[in-house]
């Protein structure tokens, strides 16, 4: 068993990623190891409003009325994730993702943060995930890049501009990215 882990980290998906799933996403990735990967795309939006979901779950929702609920991955959709600036854990059930950022999946810290919603949360269903191996064997054809975790992608860059924005936060223009196998 392997000690090396490439997350935390933001997986960008090349231009020759055309799965409808992940084509030009921006994926934070939460976990990684020789058992598999688990991680959540930025960059989708679905139409349901952060309320609307919390309402449906008997959650009182004191955040933005039009926050959007992000598309995290076609993994078990009804599956719930947040994503939110502290430094701290508000308990055990978060785990950093970066600096000064955290991530859990318990309606316990959902609860807490719709009561008192720091600035900058982020509310997502779905998750992205790979098996044993199976990411190791995307990025070495290719279709991935990996870039650091910055605060300002996750939660100061609209959707439709994170991945560009990612891509040239690399030193890339985005517009000179080459379809094909391996590093270019």
């Amino acid at each position: 068993m392997s000690d090396l882990s490439i997350a935390p980290a933001l997986l960008v998906a090349m231009p020759q990623l055309l799965d409808p799933n992940f084509h030009r996403t921006v994926v934070l990735l939460v976990h990684h190891d020789d058992e598999g990967t688990f991680g959540v795309v930025l960059n989708r939006a679905t139409e349901i409003l952060a309320p609307q979901l919390c309402r449906s779950i008997d959650i009182d929702w004191c955040g933005d009325p039009t926050a959007v609920v992000s598309w995290g991955g076609p993994v078990q959709p009804q599956t719930g994730w947040v994503l939110f600036e502290g430094d701290e854990a508000p308990d055990d059930d978060s785990r950093p993702v970066g600096p000064d950022l955290r991530f859990a999946g318990s309606l316990d810290v959902l609860r807490r943060m719709a009561t008192e919603p720091p600035e900058h949360l982020r509310v997502l269903l779905g998750y992205a995930g790979w098996g044993p191996g199976q990411l190791e064997e995307e990025l070495s054809q290719g279709a991935w890049l990996i870039a650091p975790v910055e605060r300002e992608a996750l939660f100061d860059v609209e959707a439709e501009a994170m991945w560009a924005h990612v891509v040239r936060s690399l030193g890339i223009e985005p517009a000179t990215l080459v379809s094909g196998r391996g590093v270019h």
